[in-house]
């Protein structure tokens, strides 16, 4: 018995350790979650992953939870109302998708959905009867990151709101330089000024604009991708784009990397050297821009004051951006920016 008590438990453990990186995984891309340093472990299977930051989590948790609970009767309480809770969740979500994307009748939806949601709902009320003695711990930990959660969708729609109106279309900043008389002075080296897309200005890249009133001989406005594929050939890795004007030395470039591929944009510059851009990018004199943003609690409207909080101090656990991508560190110049919530 002790055997297969502990071979169930380090079964149940896989599952749980699995799941936890899988949801924080699919939250972060989803928008719920700030970007995690994540490493993938399968070629096969994109799911196969290790989240260093849930990893610690789950180990503080559980230690939490053993000195809490003390007794396995106590725990039974917590995992029956986590396992009904879950195949309730479970029901309504088939259901709701088996409506809108199968477009299953309503009556069918009304009577299948209906006769198994009052079973589950029997055995969840069951379990909450022991509220008190253990039961309270999932649906705590549930309300937790389900306000995690939103807090931070809704914080980083605000943000993006006013990050988009601070940035500016790209095209539009890139006419304004040309449109400059006398024009900007150019200065030797190549400028990578990573970016999120190609829609909008770097910050970074505004602020050496407008404050140092200089260019570099080459700028590179830089956007990397992750496809969902374990690999991107070298041929098919970067997309070029020289934003409506063939001989400013100002180019877009997009990098796809494939989900086991080491994200590393300093080996790109080969590839970008022997592409057919505008001029050639200078190895010696290279600079890497990297425009943060500081968030700063304020009277803006759009959240309460708590959850500014909670939204500020959640942004504090994303991944470095610089070791991310794998930036030289004495190579790469970080300009701040600041928004106010």
């Amino acid at each position: 018995m002790v055997f297969l008590a502990t071979v169930a438990t380090v079964i149940a453990s896989q599952a749980v350790i699995s799941g936890a990186f899988s949801v924080a995984h699919q939250a972060g891309r989803l928008g719920y979650l700030p970007r995690l340093r994540i490493q993938y472990t399968s070629e096969q299977m994109m799911g196969q992953i290790y989240v260093p930051w849930i990893n610690w989590l789950l180990l503080v948790t559980v230690v939490a939870l053993v000195l809490a609970f003390r007794t396995a009767g106590a725990l039974a309480y917590a995992y029956g109302t986590a396992v009904t809770g879950t195949i309730t969740i479970t029901t309504l979500l088939f259901f709701y998708y088996a409506r809108h994307q199968w477009r299953w009748p309503l009556w069918a939806v009304l009577a299948g959905g209906g006769a198994l949601i009052a079973i589950d709902l029997l055995f969840f009320a069951a379990n909450l009867t022991k509220l008190f003695h253990g039961a309270w711990f999932p649906l705590l930990i549930a309300l937790i990151a389900f306000t995690v959660f939103t807090t931070w969708q809704r914080g980083r729609e605000l943000v993006t709101v006013r990050r988009v109106q601070a940035e500016g279309p790209l095209r539009e900043f890139i006419a304004q330089l040309h449109a400059m008389t006398p024009p900007l002075p150019r200065v030797p080296g190549t400028a990578i000024f990573l970016n999120r897309g190609k829609e909008t200005a770097p910050l970074a890249l505004r602020a050496n604009v407008e404050h140092n009133e200089i260019l570099h001989e080459t700028v590179l406005i830089l956007s990397v991708e992750t496809m969902p594929a374990p690999h991107v050939p070298a041929e098919e890795r970067l997309q070029i784009d020289d934003l409506g004007y063939k001989e400013d030395r100002i180019i877009h470039v997009t990098a796809r990397f494939g989900y086991m591929d080491q994200t590393d944009v300093p080996s790109l510059i080969p590839l970008i050297r022997g592409a057919s851009t505008e001029s050639p990018v200078h190895g010696d004199r290279l600079s890497y821009f990297i425009s943060r943003i500081e968030l700063v609690q304020g009277h803006a409207p759009g959240m309460s004051r708590w959850r500014k909080r909670l939204f500020i101090a959640t942004s504090r656990i994303t991944a470095d951006a610089a070791e991310a991508l794998r930036l030289p560190r004495e190579r790469t110049v970080i300009m701040g920016s600041r928004i106010e919530l």
